[in-house]
């Protein structure tokens, strides 16, 4: 049995947009939600064959979907401060986990594959002297022997290459954007 989206949405959507709203009371930030819980159902409508209870399923995706989003704000803010008077949630779920979420997994993937990029372009010693020192993780004698340059080169080179890798990231405006924002 093949479920077809559209009628999925149309059946649920407004109760998913309320329960969004209930949990928020925001609507922008249900908006949100909603759309959040609509990607990952998409995402795993694959799987939406062996469901039973399609409300219930769709109800647990958007309650875990809220707290993860929670979670992860609270982790941000490191205190919460506009923390709704009544929750229809657990407060043990609630407490921030030590786990990245999704978002910052794919975040951190993305930062790094941008830093990698930039080290791409930087002169061959100053990469190679970053590589060994931070992918590598070489001591700064086991980088001068590997070069066969003193101690102090390996300092100046490192403090270079970070140097000059800074300039890249703030001189490409995309990177800057995203870092930032």
């Amino acid at each position: 049995m093949k479920i077809d989206l559209t009628e999925l949405y149309e059946e649920y959507g407004r109760y998913i947009y309320h329960l969004c709203l209930k949990l928020t009371r925001n609507k922008e930030e249900a908006e949100d939600l909603m759309q959040d819980v609509w990607v990952k159902v998409v995402r795993y409508s694959g799987k939406m064959d062996s469901v039973d209870r399609m409300k219930a399923w769709l109800t647990t995706i958007c309650m875990n979907t809220f707290r993860d989003r929670y979670r992860k704000d609270v982790r941000r803010s490191k205190h919460v401060m506009n923390q709704p008077e009544t929750l229809d949630v657990p407060i043990l779920d609630l407490v921030p986990s030590d786990n990245p979420t999704p978002v910052e997994m794919i975040e951190q993937n993305d930062i790094q594959q941008m830093v990698q990029q930039k080290i791409g372009q930087l002169d061959s010693i100053y990469r190679t002297t970053i590589e060994y020192f931070y992918v590598y993780q070489y001591s700064l004698i086991e980088i001068a022997d590997l070069m066969k340059v003193s101690i102090g080169t390996v300092k100046s080179r490192l403090f270079r290459a970070k140097k000059y890798l800074k300039e890249l990231m703030i001189d490409d405006t995309a990177v800057r954007e995203y870092v930032i924002a």
